[in-house]
C-alpha cells in the first residue's frame, strides 16, 4: 500500500503533496526538519490522504494532486476541514 497525501503548513499558506508508504513516518519527518523542501514551514498538518495500491498509481495520482486544478480542489477540502472543526 501507498499513500498520497495533502499537508498544510500551520504557519504560511502553503500546501504541500507527496507520496509514502509510511503516512506517521513521513508526517513526523516532514515536523522534524529532515526534509529540504518542507523544512521551512514547520510545522505540518496532514489534512487529506488516499490509499492506493502501488507506487506507480500512487505516483501517477501525486502528479494528478500538482496541478492546479487539483490544487483547487484540495483548497476546497482544506477549508471544508476547517470550517468543521471550527463548528
Amino acid at each position: 500500500m501507498y499513500y498520497v497525501y495533502a499537508l498544510v503548513s500551520a504557519n504560511r499558506d502553503r500546501i504541500y503533496v507527496g507520496l509514502t508508504k509510511d503516512l506517521n513516518s513521513r508526517l513526523k519527518e516532514h515536523n522534524s526538519w529532515r526534509t529540504r523542501s518542507t523544512k521551512y514551514y514547520n510545522p505540518w498538518l496532514l489534512f487529506y490522504f488516499e490509499k492506493l495500491d502501488s507506487r506507480l498509481e500512487a505516483r501517477l495520482r501525486e502528479i494528478k494532486l500538482k496541478s492546479e486544478a487539483a490544487k483547487e480542489f484540495l483548497k476546497k477540502v482544506l477549508e471544508e476541514c476547517a470550517r468543521s472543526s471550527i463548528g
